[in-house]
């Protein structure tokens, strides 16, 4: 079967061709110009002999220039590999190298990076140009549905980042189940697109739904409560997709600014949300959020609160179209073991949105998906109606004096403490317990509250084996790109 997620785009510029398909500041880009500059910049990237197959890098902002540059890969046949914005030169180049990318697309800021980069991994630097009368291919490449359309790294929690294989088949559908099924978008919604455009969030649940549909995606290259506030207002946004850093910093925002936009839903994910945070935001904002999981090996969407089944503040609700999941025990690796409702085990998922695996890593793809489910990797439960909770990371489970504690659970009691704005809970290597609980706090403005307050404060509401014993008071907390907390870092910081 044939497909490409260049034809997201090209169907949409066909049906809504005048209608407003981008904003990037003063910008505006009607779906038929957006599609006509993707068609005339794949020329370009044929006349320097790129074709079918081939990989070609993106280092670009959250501009215009990342679905023009992104769509006309794809239209050109080609595979997009998004880099993170954040790399430094040297893992730029581990990305070109060991993707095999033929050429690197950038701009400013990453101009510099990316120059180094290319040039010590002997690849090419291109930049988006549109204008002009140049040739303009006349539709999107064929490609089979089971063709790699984009690689995205992941993280690199654990050595250096792998390169997920995600297909078109893939990004079509989480595209459409996520535009049609969970969303319900429409030609007349208004996207904000504050998520990075080289993370999986933003770019299939955030662009390529909202193209799919025919809705306007505003851009925002930096994120900032207030700005975003400001830009929501400005630009009549519908409907806000963020993870948990971003709806904190809203909330704070709209305590100084009494303009509200007329959101009709937003939607979280990348991390859990807490309650607290949860409640604050819509009673702050009048509209009704929905929280999501998945990751980028699944597309990314995988499950979601849908209003249909009935939505659960503290969960992540049911998969999504198509796709299964359960919960399985996660001290078997060889095999699928699936456990009964109600039991914490390792969530495991399997339907459309299952990547093909990594690239040029044979042993992690198997050890990745096993008897056809895909191992996440967190730890959760499933109630008797089929809602998932995220219970924590494997990884992330702090093991204190041979007892369990999940951070995450720690961390939703800590959210409602008055006197704080954030929280982090990871464990420190401790000789006594093995583990020792400890919980990285930001303060709200004005706040005195001392790490012992905090503690005490905390021994009251959790258990024994589960209250922080050592409280770290921070300016900030340490966040990557897409606005997730890094533990890591905080591990060094907080030890």
């Amino acid at each position: 079967m044939q497909l490409s997620v260049a034809t997201v785009l090209q169907e949409s510029a066909a049906r809504h061709g005048d209608r407003i398909a981008v904003v990037d500041g003063d910008v505006r880009v009607s779906y038929r110009t957006l599609w006509r500059e993707a068609l005339r910049f794949a020329a370009r990237l044929r006349a320097h002999g790129i074709g079918p197959g081939d990989r070609v890098a993106l280092l670009l902002p959250n501009t215009v220039d990342f679905p023009r540059a992104y769509y006309a890969v794809l239209a050109a046949g080609g595979t997009v590999v998004p880099v993170h914005a954040l790399l430094v030169a040297d893992e730029v180049v581990h990305v070109l190298e060991h993707s095999g990318c033929r050429a690197i697309v950038t701009a400013e800021p990453y101009g510099p990076v990316a120059r180094a980069a290319a040039d010590a991994a002997g690849v090419e630097v291109l930049h988006v140009q549109t204008d002009g009368d140049d040739e303009q291919l006349s539709g999107a490449e064929p490609r089979d549905a089971d063709d790699t359309a984009v690689i995205l790294y992941t993280s690199g929690t654990t050595g250096r980042p792998k390169g997920a294989l995600l297909t078109h088949a893939n990004l079509v559908m989480n595209a459409s189940v996520c535009a049609q099924d969970l969303f319900a978008l429409t030609p007349d919604d208004v996207v904000l697109g504050c998520l990075p455009l080289f993370h999986s969030f933003g770019q299939s649940c955030a662009m390529n739904a909202a193209l799919r549909a025919g809705s306007t995606l505003v851009l925002c290259p930096r994120f900032t409560g207030p700005g975003a506030l400001e830009l929501m207002v400005r630009e009549g946004v519908t409907v806000f997709m963020g993870v948990p850093t971003m709806y904190h910093a809203l909330v704070e925002a709209a305590d100084r600014d009494e303009r509200r936009p007329a959101l009709r839903m937003a939607v979280s994910g990348g991390a859990a949300l807490p309650v607290a945070l949860f409640e604050r935001f819509e009673t702050t904002f009048a509209t009704m959020l929905l929280e999501g999981y998945g990751l980028t090996e699944t597309s990314p969407a995988a499950t979601f609160n849908q209003p249909a089944f009935g939505r659960r503040p503290g969960t992540v609700g049911h998969p999504i179209w198509g796709v299964e999941a359960g919960i399985a025990d996660a001290e078997t690796d060889d095999r699928t073991v699936l456990l009964p409702d109600g039991e914490v085990g390792e969530v495991v998922l399997r339907g459309h949105n299952i990547f093909a695996g990594y690239l040029d890593d044979a042993a992690a793809s198997a050890a990745a998906v096993v008897d056809g489910w895909f191992r996440t990797g967190d730890l959760g439960v499933r109630d008797a109606e089929g809602r998932l909770s995220i219970v924590d990371r494997k990884k992330d489970l702090i093991i204190r004096g041979g007892f369990n504690v999940y951070p995450r659970e720690v961390e939703e009691v800590l959210a409602r403490h008055p006197a704080i704005a954030q929280v982090s809970v990871i464990g420190l290597p401790d000789e006594q317990r093995g583990e020792e609980v400890c919980a990285a706090v930001v303060l709200r403005p004005g706040a005195t509250d001392s790490g012992e307050d905090i503690v005490a404060w905390a021994r009251e509401r959790l258990g024994r084996h589960k209250y922080p014993r050592v409280v770290r008071l921070l300016s900030e907390l340490p966040l990557g790109p897409s606005g997730k907390i890094l533990k890591r870092e905080l591990q060094k910081e907080c030890g």
